[in-house]
């Protein structure tokens, strides 16, 4: 799996450049790959969601675009201090969505034990949360069992930020990260990490 790396790229960006990473791996001219990258702050839609659940597009004195998405599940946010991972593997073989959600949970459950923070999956959705806060988002898309999009793994974004929307769908589903934990990791520290569960897709 290759990795591919931005230090900042606009969300429909990101977006064109994971679906013609599908479309290369459809036809045999790329692997799988993982990209490392971070969005302006940005709220995105996915295919369960509402602009209901947008409550402001102005939060903390930052005008916040929206956007939907085809990815799975409902509104998140996206912004500096994220580290977002989208994963575009190859699941022609074996066609299991489940499992490969569980793989990203993992990646992420696992990179944060080696930072010391004991991270869990949770009953309430998706995701991966630490005492009952919600540290990383998960959402995909799957196109001929090729699938994109990803991970949303706070590091030490703006939390304030996450105030106008319905993170998940979820009302009480508050918000953590690894900073507020009290691990001032860098990107670079926790990408060095992240890295090391690609072996998960293989």
């Amino acid at each position: 799996m290759q990795v591919i790396r931005h230090q900042r790229q606009l969300y429909p960006d990101s977006l064109a450049e994971q679906e013609a990473l599908v479309a290369a791996v459809l036809a045999g001219e790329s692997e799988p790959s993982l990209i490392l990258t971070e969005h302006p702050p940005i709220y995105t839609i996915g295919s369960s969601g509402s602009e209901a659940d947008v409550l402001s597009r102005d939060v903390d004195g930052e005008a916040i675009e929206v956007y939907p998405t085809g990815r799975g599940g409902e509104v998140t946010y996206h912004g500096p201090g994220q580290l977002i991972c989208y994963v575009i593997a190859d699941q022609r073989d074996e066609q299991d969505l489940h499992r490969h959600v569980w793989r990203l949970e993992e990646m992420v459950i696992r990179t944060l034990a080696g930072f010391g923070i004991a991270a869990t999956r949770d009953k309430r959705g998706i995701g991966v949360w630490v005492d009952g806060n919600k540290i990383a988002a998960v959402g995909v898309r799957c196109r001929k069992w090729i699938t994109y999009h990803g991970i949303a793994l706070n590091i030490n974004p703006n939390l304030n930020h996450f105030a106008g929307i319905v993170a998940c769908g979820m009302s009480d589903s508050p918000v953590t990260s690894m900073w507020q934990l009290g691990v001032e990791a860098d990107r670079a520290d926790v990408e060095a990490v992240i890295c090391k569960m690609i072996e998960l897709f293989r």
